[in-house]
């Protein structure tokens, strides 16, 4: 990829007629050189069945092309038509409340035949007809997609089916799965039961296991069909999404990035996040990482971002560059905003675009032009970055699964991501830019940090290999619930945190609910005068012979246990915590663990709200970004020398430095 892409998604489906050529014009003032269309039209392609209109679609793609602007073809299956399910209601998803009525997007059943026959014939039909066109640059599959709860027929069947090959004696499955509690043994295949109701955990994450390949396979399927039909200089991607909370959160459970991302050339993502007073750019960073690390630490699209997006979100000044950049900072080849115009009517009325629902130039629009004219710009130089980072988080669906079959105490939601953001941004606000994986191989001794969240279930492999890990010189700070349980989500019948107490030197077999409980530092290194409750969960550590205590609990029942501790092993060190510490002493600890290492993840002596980012260009050249992620004024002493790219001005090491709020620079050394 030569340059960076500045783009939107635009839908002439749903636009005044006379709209598309004054679009196009603002559009190059706004600096747009791609579009994303189609993804949402299948019932404007196809109004009734067999009978097709391609009219929005030629004309857009056209006009683009005259325009110089590039175009991305998105595959319309995420959205059914009604007279699909007039004519077939099968293909409605059923979930544990029953099958889905028509009106919402994404209610289809992606494992239904009669579904993916229709859905391959719009794809061919529209492939066949555009294929050939000079504006496309590339192709995104489907959109978002997940197995939205799938547990209809197909979907049951195809899991038994799966279990039937891996288990040829049921008398296993019932041993590795536990199924003889409370009468749940399955003793005929033919008896399998229904597993949207059951209690038994190993049963129900194997099932969203089973789910989540067969998202990984559906996106394969599309992949395939249309590289029938692809130009070799055109891309294939798509648009994950993370779990929701209103805005991008955490892990996506429905879905195995790493597994799913394999049927792409490019990966792609859709980051959204809170704005004004509420922007942190802790999403944009952790939403980068994984993205960036589903295709081998390349770079990665964002085709899907918020210009105005919710009215709570209109940004302040200065904030829809600050984000744009950082997305950027996180590897990212392209920005795009969902959507071009905001919609008149329907279920996103009020999600507005970058232009407002009067089609005129406003403050946002106006901000996002100077975004295209830097973009354009400062291609040479921010084109085909790549991150160096020497710091790892490991994240894995599976533990997900079963830690929250498993929630302590009166917790809620998804629990397993309120763990990972809590050590994700508490390096964030202390500058370590990190990589996101989802399994330890030989390349992870590249990295010299390896965190490990709530690892709660992993086979003996996964965990061996992280012992394997700190023991060739590898430090790795491992958090509570790590290595309780086997794949299956069966405990370990050993003293826990299982395999990995090898490597941390220490063990325990009894836990709490911290209620008023706090920890004192056993060092000076740790200050736990403030910030200093145990939250969540405790775990009451004995240490080995040799291991050191860094925090014990506070409390007349368990002041006797530790409550974090460091152990060497082999060559390097793990730093083991049994509870679920604040975001400060989160970032002490790791202060400790990585004592006397150089980190060329630690980007800057700074904390949040300042944010830098250090990158490498394809010249070779070293690219830092310095974010105020505040709307009051900030000053730094310059922690390097250089060109400020926006500015052209030279910088020197150890110059003053002032950012007004929401800004940012950029210094090319």
């Amino acid at each position: 990829m030569s340059d960076l892409y500045y783009g939107v998604a635009y839908y002439d489906e749903y636009m005044p007629e006379d709209r598309l050529a004054k679009d196009i014009a603002l559009m190059r003032e706004t600096g747009i050189n791609v579009v994303r269309i189609a993804e949402s039209t299948w019932s404007t392609l196809e109004p009734q069945e067999g009978e097709y209109h391609f009219y929005h679609i030629d004309r857009v793609l056209n006009a683009m092309h005259e325009a110089g602007i590039a175009v991305i073809i998105g595959t319309p299956t995420y959205a059914v038509p009604a007279w699909l399910v007039a004519k077939h209601p099968d293909i409605l998803v059923t979930t544990a409340e029953g099958q889905q009525k028509y009106g919402p997007r994404q209610i289809m059943d992606i494992v239904n035949p009669r579904f993916r026959r229709y859905a391959e014939n719009i794809i061919r039909t529209l492939m066949a007809h555009v294929q050939d066109h000079p504006a496309i640059i590339g192709w995104q599959l489907d959109n978002e997609t997940k197995h939205y709860d799938n547990v209809g027929r197909y979907m049951q069947e195809g899991f038994v089916r799966s279990l039937q090959e891996k288990y040829p004696s049921l008398d296993q499955l019932n041993r590795d799965f536990g199924l003889d509690y409370w009468s749940n043994r399955i003793d005929s295949w033919d008896d399998f039961p229904p597993v949207e109701n059951t209690i038994n955990a190993s049963l129900a994450c194997a099932f969203s296991r089973y789910q989540r390949q067969q998202v990984t396979e559906y996106l394969a399927w599309q992949a395939e069909i249309v590289r029938e039909y692809a130009q070799p200089h055109q891309f294939v991607t798509h648009n994950f999404d993370f779990e929701w909370r209103g805005y991008s959160f955490g892990v996506q459970p429905r879905v195995d990035h790493f597994a799913a991302a394999k049927a792409l050339d490019i990966a792609g993502v859709d980051i959204y996040h809170p704005s004004q007073k509420h922007l942190t750019g802790r999403e944009i960073a952790f939403g980068g990482a994984i993205t960036r690390a589903l295709k081998g630490g390349n770079n990665y699209f964002v085709l899907e971002t918020q210009a105005q997006g919710f009215a709570q979100w209109t940004p302040f000044p200065g904030q829809l560059r600050l984000q744009a950049f950082s997305h950027v900072a996180s590897g990212a080849a392209m920005v795009s905003y969902w959507h071009w115009h905001s919609i008149h009517n329907s279920f996103e009325t009020y999600w507005k675009g970058l232009l407002s629902h009067d089609f005129s130039r406003n403050a946002t629009w106006q901000e996002a032009t100077t975004i295209g004219a830097d973009f354009a710009r400062l291609s040479p130089q921010l084109a085909g970055l790549r991150a160096e980072n020497d710091v790892a988080l490991l994240i894995n669906n599976e533990a997900m699964d079963a830690l929250n079959q498993f929630r302590p105490g009166d917790a809620q939601g998804n629990v397993y991501n309120d763990i990972f953001r809590r050590f994700h941004d508490a390096l964030y606000d202390h500058n370590i830019a990190l990589d996101i994986i989802n399994d330890i191989t030989e390349e992870t001794s590249r990295y010299k940090i390896l965190i490990v969240p709530a690892l709660y279930a992993a086979d003996d492999g996964l965990l061996t290999r992280i012992n394997r890990y700190v023991e060739q010189g590898g430090r790795a700070l491992i958090s509570f619930k790590s290595g309780f349980s086997d794949e299956n989500v069966k405990v370990r019948s050993s003293a826990q945190p299982g395999i990995l107490h090898s490597a941390c030197g220490v063990t325990y077999s009894q836990f709490t609910l911290p209620e008023d409980v706090t920890v004192v530092g056993c060092t000076s290194a740790l200050d736990c005068r403030e910030h200093n409750a145990a939250e969540l969960w405790m775990e009451l550590l004995t240490p080995a012979p040799g291991t050191r205590t860094l925090l014990r609990y506070q409390h007349p029942a368990w002041s006797e246990y530790a409550a974090a501790t460091e152990a060497n092993y082999g060559k390097g060190r793990a730093l083991y915590v049994g509870f679920l510490p604040h975001k400060a002493l989160i970032s002490q600890l790791f202060d400790t663990l990585t004592d006397g290492l150089e980190l060329h993840s630690r980007t800057s002596a700074y904390r949040y709200p300042f944010i830098t980012r250090t990158l490498r260009n394809r010249d070779g050249k070293r690219i830092h970004f310095l974010f105020n992620y505040s709307g009051d004024s900030q000053e730094m002493l310059a922690e390097t020398s250089g060109t400020e790219l926006l500015s052209g001005k030279s910088v020197t090491l150890g110059e003053p430095l002032r950012l007004k709020g929401w800004e940012f620079s950029i210094i090319e050394s």
